[in-house]
């Protein structure tokens, strides 16, 4: 299944790595590959002070932290989605929050779900009428059931 994380769940797995969010990322590659936009290691980059003055790890380890979620994802060149895709993403996100629309057009882009831990995006989005949006706890679920299936 194809799986693309948003910000807050990198921002999350940053953070505390050995929470649900890590769990997912590093013991599900038998069932879930994961994906975003490139533009998101930028948005890292941009805000990676704050990460580092929230977190409690030191530089070094929060380094380490990306280098290992960042292997767990393949990056996508956003140019690679098509403008029909960029356009009815845009009407999708536009009430709710218009910095997700690249999240949502490479989930539909890669007929994948959209991982969001920002539940006014997954509550937006499902009452827009787009379904493809899961939280972590669905997530988790998914997986649960998967692996007991």
């Amino acid at each position: 299944m194809k799986i693309i994380v948003d910000s807050n769940i990198i921002f999350s797995a940053l953070l505390k790595y050995t929470g649900s969010i890590g769990d997912l990322l590093f013991n599900s590659e038998d069932l879930f590959s994961f994906s975003a936009p490139q533009f998101l290691q930028q948005e890292i980059e941009d805000h990676w002070s704050k990460l580092r003055s929230i977190s409690k790890l030191s530089e070094e380890e929060l380094r380490q932290s990306q280098f290992r979620i960042y292997q767990r994802i393949e990056f996508h060149d956003e140019k690679l989605i098509s403008s029909r895709l960029w356009l009815s993403s845009e009407s999708l996100v536009k009430e709710i929050d218009i910095d997700d629309v690249a999240f949502v057009a490479l989930a539909r882009h890669l007929r994948g779900m959209l991982w969001s831990g920002d539940r006014t995006l997954v509550l937006g989005l499902r009452k827009a009428g787009y379904t493809k949006v899961i939280t972590t706890q669905e997530l988790l679920a998914i997986r649960r059931d998967l692996r007991e299936g």
